[in-house]
């Protein structure tokens, strides 16, 4: 039995022109079991020229890579440091948003509602990790295991934050919509991914050293110019571009909901 749902037309676009354009061996990530197949398909859309995976995991096969977190994801993880890390992220969103409800959809360690706090923010917090969320609720804080399609919340967000997740998600469409739903008019968006469309990543991925190619969480990998095209057709204007501090070879974008 297959431990992915096969993708028969692109996620993004729904083009039916793709075809296989790399594959991957994932069996030495952390995350691996021997249940899952130690090889990543993916494939390229030619009608949009996205790059994802041959398929998602089916619901048994999620319940295998959720058993797990990573030490770096459990909340509380390197407070302090991670805290200076955070400030960042938090001051570019400053220029667009001052205060009002920030959510972290995929909030892992939770460091950047913790230093979104400090900035005046009201924090939620939204996580598939049952785990993360009960911590998260211990420390008071205000945080949902479910799937965010399924969310709405009210009053709306001033600020949503996608840190490292967009790539993690079968179907982004659908994910972007409810993210725009659950958000004020005018509101923020603040999302970073690995960035498929620099010098580096190419150069990474000649040296056979680029890691995102056997990510085993991964359905997605973004360039920004597909990105931002997404980014707009889902409602939400680009105003910023930068580069990530957080994770190896990503992009953070600012973003307005139009």
């Amino acid at each position: 039995m297959s431990d992915r749902h096969i993708y028969d037309k692109c996620p993004l676009c729904g083009g039916q022109n793709f075809k296989k354009f790399n594959e991957a061996d994932c069996s030495g990530h952390d995350l691996y079991h021997p249940s899952l197949s130690p090889v990543i398909t993916w494939n390229l859309c030619s009608d949009c020229r996205h790059v994802f995976t041959d398929g998602y995991f089916t619901d048994a096969s999620n319940e295998i890579i959720f058993s797990k977190t990573h030490p770096h994801q459990s909340v509380g993880h390197d407070i302090e440091n991670n805290r200076t890390r955070s400030a960042p992220m938090v001051e570019k969103v400053l220029p667009f948003a001052k205060d009002g409800v920030w959510m972290d959809v995929g909030f892992g360690n939770g460091s950047l509602l913790f230093t979104a706090m400090e900035f005046g923010f009201k924090p939620i917090g939204v996580d598939l990790r049952k785990d993360c969320v009960e911590a998260m609720i211990q420390i008071g804080i205000e945080a949902y295991c479910q799937d965010i399609t399924t969310l709405d919340l009210s009053p709306k967000c001033r600020v949503v934050s996608l840190m490292d997740v967009l790539e993690h998600v079968p179907f982004p469409k659908d994910f972007l919509k409810a993210v725009h739903r659950n958000m004020e008019d005018g509101g923020v968006l603040l999302i970073s991914c690995p960035n498929s469309e620099s010098l580096v990543w190419d150069y990474l991925t000649g040296s056979g050293t680029n890691p995102y190619w056997g990510e085993i969480e991964h359905f997605h990998n973004f360039s920004r110019t597909r990105l931002y095209a997404l980014l707009e057709e889902m409602g939400f204007k680009p105003q910023r571009f930068g580069v990530s501090q957080r994770y190896r070879l990503g992009m953070e974008i600012v973003a307005t909901k139009i």
